[in-house]
């Protein structure tokens, strides 16, 4: 059964999640929402102008019965001021956001306020968002940042990929999720190639919870199947996976996100317990404690979204867990009405909430593809075949990648849809861009005299962690170590190196990335180019995550000793012309090079577009750690 709600009968607020500042430009302001009806709505820039929010300024998309996704795409005729606080204010209904939702305003301000920036003076970055990770969460770091110093308000947030875990979701999570589709009727939808027939059915199956694998169609061709997507097969190098309560609709992803990024959700349901083993309910208990402290933070984490421009990109878990790895993957995954769908249902739910306001002016006909199923839905059940074209569309879709027109220019890849397959064998790990993707990149970089570049995953990682990935590879276990780095694939690793070796691009660049759970800077020196450039990696990740403490310290020591700058091993890495210098952690023991603590990045810039202080805030409380350059690049 689904699980009851005690507040079904509590009137519906017009605001569910929101207001997201998204892109934010002197002649144009984007802003994201999702309110229980199509709302009117004015956007009030205090001492500028009110602009109602028309169908030319405000795209509503139906994703249920009392819940609409609102983008807000405002052009300006005159340029906003720069680098000044501007207050401003959405009315519903007459009421503003002081009324509607309190917890969005800092102190006794009467509304949010924004900054438009002249140029990158500073940003904090992150990825890996876990709910139901034992640790605080990093995003409250960003909202004591804002309510201490709110005069020296970062640019912007870019969150660098898993801002949401589709693969890996508690018990009382998904029991939420589950009430909160009941809540707001969100769209049914039928299934094809699963046990169950529909959505319905899935969330009231005794396997639903922590037993999807069981769902599955129970045929001998379709083991992979079962273990890609439910299996939780432990990965002896690193961790392991727990996918027995992965995320299947899309209904069950949109309320994965609504419930993730406000507060407010949360008040509309009660979920019980479902019916479990003695051992399944001692997880789930636990879990449930777990998930109780991440709501406690959503406030500050809704406040942040409301006053920062918020930037995202996709990594492996918005989708699922390795998400394209290889070309043995993508056969295997898209081979399977079920699994595809899987797959098509998360990127539905990750165009909706996180890439279409990223770029809106990508997604004009995607949207529009969107709202014709969204058009199907009779007694909320939305027709299969658009919801498949829609999927076939999306996996085809080639512009989830950015670039932000900014000093220094932002350029924002995407590594997991055009990857390069590799030719040798089916099984190997694809590049993380193609060569076409590539090309596209260097057009973009060239003649910029310096960039900001993000990658989800570092372009220049732990050489170890990357070798061992590398063994793993060759004897045909890439699955087993997220086998996922740049200099996996020769031809992709070559290709990136050269654009940083090219005459016309930047002389300075910085790299940010995640996914790897623990936080590190480097700055390579690249040779055979006059005066440069200088690359500086910077990784921090994640925002509700970590990587195994003890583990991390093997490897962060075995790394120093092996791949030390005289060590020979070096010279069968595809760095091996680079001089890599790490950067130190201000609180770390002697020797450390890898920070793992959960938090956000924070790097400040000077005119030339290079870093010049680097910190990691730590969820803790802990005093942040600054990342501190070697008094002489010996290391």
């Amino acid at each position: 059964m689904l699980p009851s709600s005690s507040h079904t009968s509590t009137p519906l607020p017009s605001v569910l999640v929101g207001p997201l500042l998204r892109r934010l430009e002197p002649k144009r302001l984007v802003m994201w929402l999702v309110g229980s009806r199509p709302l009117a709505l004015t956007l009030r820039l205090v001492g500028v102008a009110d602009l109602p929010l028309d169908a030319t300024r405000c795209t509503v998309v139906p994703v249920g019965r009392h819940a609409f996704v609102h983008l807000i795409d405002v052009p300006l005729d005159t340029a906003l001021p720069l680098d000044a606080a501007i207050d401003y204010d959405l009315l519903v209904d007459g009421a503003g956001i002081a009324e509607w939702a309190p917890h969005l305003v800092y102190g006794a301000a009467q509304c949010p306020s924004f900054v438009v920036h002249s140029r990158i003076d500073q940003l904090v970055h992150g990825s890996c968002r876990k709910p139901h990770y034992p640790a605080n969460d990093g995003l409250l770091c960003v909202d004591r940042l804002l309510a201490q110093s709110p005069e020296q308000r970062p640019a912007l947030l870019m969150m660098s990929g898993d801002q949401v875990y589709a693969d890996d979701v508690a018990g009382p999570m998904l029991r939420a999720i589950h009430a909160l589709i009941e809540r707001l009727g969100l769209f049914e939808e039928c299934l094809e190639g699963a046990v169950v027939e529909d959505s319905a059915k899935l969330y009231q199956h005794p396997a639903s919870y922590y037993h999807r694998a069981d769902l599955l169609p129970a045929l001998e061709s379709n083991e992979t199947l079962r273990e890609r997507f439910f299996g939780g097969a432990r990965k002896p190098i690193f961790t392991s996976s727990s996918a027995d309560n992965h995320l299947v609709t899309f209904s069950e992803v949109m309320a994965m996100y609504l419930l993730v990024w406000s507060p407010v959700p949360w008040t509309l349901i009660d979920p019980q317990p479902p019916e479990l083993t003695a051992e399944r309910r001692q997880r789930y208990d636990l879990e449930h404690q777990r998930i109780e402290a991440f709501k406690t933070g959503l406030g500050g984490v809704a406040r942040v979204f409301a006053h920062l421009s918020c930037l995202m990109i996709f990594d492996d878990h918005d989708i699922t867990d390795d998400w394209n790895l290889s070309a043995q993957w993508e056969e295997t995954a898209y081979g399977h009405p079920f699994s595809k769908r899987i797959i098509g249902n998360a990127l539905i739910a990750y165009m909706l909430c996180q890439g279409w306001g990223n770029n809106p002016d990508a997604f004009g006909e995607v949207i529009q593809q969107t709202l014709a199923l969204s058009d199907t839905a009779r007694d909320r059940y939305i027709d299969s075949a658009p919801q498949d074209a829609l999927i076939d569309q999306l996996l085809g879709f080639q512009r989830w990648h950015y670039v932000l027109p900014s000093t220094p220019a932002l350029v924002v890849l995407d590594t997991r849809t055009r990857r390069w397959r590799s030719e040798n064998s089916l099984k190997q790990p694809s590049g993380l861009l193609d060569w076409e993707a590539l090309s596209e990149l260097q057009q973009e970089l060239l003649d910029h005299p310096s960039a900001i570049i993000v990658s989800p995953a570092p372009i220049f990682g732990v050489k170890l962690i990357e070798t061992v990935q590398r063994v793993f590879s060759w004897c045909g276990y890439p699955l087993l170590v997220d086998a996922e780095n740049w200099m996996a694939h020769r031809g992709a690793a070559q290709v990136i190196l050269n654009i940083f070796r090219h005459s016309r691009t930047p002389g300075s660049y910085v790299v940010l990335s995640g996914d790897v759970h623990y936080s590190f800077v480097y700055e390579v020196l690249i040779p055979h180019r006059k005066g440069g450039p200088c690359v500086w990696q910077i990784t921090s990740s994640g925002i509700k995550n970590e990587f195994p403490p003890a583990l991390l310290e093997w490897f962060d020591r075995l790394n120093r000793w092996l791949y030390s700058p005289r060590s020979p091993l070096n010279w069968f890495t595809k760095r091996r012309s680079m001089r890599i210098v790490p950067h130190v952690p201000e609180h770390a023991e002697a020797g450390e090079r890898l920070w793992n603590s959960a938090g956000i990045g924070q790097v400040f810039f000077n005119e030339q577009g290079q870093p010049v202080r680097i910190y990691q805030h730590n969820a803790d409380g802990k005093p942040p750690t600054r990342m501190l350059a070697p008094k002489s690049p010996t290391s």
